[in-house]
């Protein structure tokens, strides 16, 4: 399970409740004894819950949970609840139901892509980039390992990962054995990846002999041609296809023999329906 601190639970409370409810407070049913209920609408997975336990108990709410991150839930079932004051539960109300929606969204989406490339590859694996909405990365995070997806990279840090722009830089940006045995040098413990943009470059850059070589929005013709090129080499490099890679076309890479997907769709898939209910008890 992903950690989340006090301040970045405090902050998704903050950007709502920074100056209270209003309308409860005008009505005068701020400590109304009451309940809240948090309902998936349509059948799927679940994604967010731990994150939403968090919030409620930030609140000094008493919350409930039905379920667990990735389980696959029937429609209209219910997810968690809580008990507490009116005003409490009011001010949990949007934020807890945003999380939980935005999260089962990404969860669903990343789940329906593994299920499409798991039916040609069972060792298919779905890697989601770190191209996430400014600040949600780590709710998608959340949600992409709930839903049994994998994180490509989810900073600068984790991985080595050479572009274009890398090599504009270097003296001589097409010296490609020099860039993988420098980095070789330089970080012995990770797996090198080069990106190429177009086949030109990927006859250049299989010589190298790379870990990965991710090829960036190539069709499936263009990626068929490169698989031939490294079985016809007998080169041991694994090949990624990215960019443009969604839950609608992986089976069309899958079907050519790639079994490593990085996509950032999940991050823009349609939220899920969460169903919200408050009530005196």
């Amino acid at each position: 399970m992903i950690y989340f601190s006090d301040k970045e639970l405090d902050d998704f409370l903050l950007e709502d409740i920074y100056r209270g409810d209003l309308t409860t407070h005008a009505l005068g049913i701020e400590s109304v004894p009451a309940k809240i209920l948090f309902k998936r609408k349509n059948a799927g997975i679940v994604a967010g819950i731990s994150v939403a336990e968090k919030l409620l108990k930030k609140l000094n709410l008493q919350p409930h949970l039905y379920v667990k991150e990735g389980e696959q839930v029937e429609t209209g079932a219910l997810l968690l609840s809580a008990e507490g004051q009116a005003d409490k539960l009011h001010q949990a109300w949007k934020v807890v139901q945003l999380v939980l929606e935005w999260s089962c969204g990404v969860a669903q989406y990343t789940s329906d892509m593994i299920v499409n490339a798991k039916a040609i590859n069972p060792n298919a694996v779905v890697a989601c980039t770190r191209k996430s909405i400014p600040n949600t990365r780590k709710l998608a995070t959340n949600a992409v390992l709930a839903a049994g997806g994998h994180i490509h990279r989810q900073g600068l840090s984790e991985t080595l990962l050479v572009f274009t722009n890398h090599r504009n830089l270097l003296s001589d940006p097409n010296d490609w054995k020099h860039i993988v045995a420098t980095l070789r040098r330089e970080a012995p413990e990770n797996k090198i990846t080069l990106e190429a943009d177009n086949f030109q470059q990927f006859e250049q850059m299989i010589e190298a002999e790379p870990d990965i070589i991710q090829l960036d929005k190539w069709s499936p013709e263009q990626v068929k041609q490169a698989l031939e090129l490294v079985e016809l080499q007998q080169k041991s490099i694994l090949l990624s296809v990215a960019g443009g890679v969604n839950k609608n076309n992986v089976a069309d890479y899958a079907k050519l023999g790639i079994r490593l997907f990085i996509t950032s769709a999940p991050y823009y898939a349609q939220p899920e329906d969460i169903k919200v209910l408050i009530e005196k008890i």
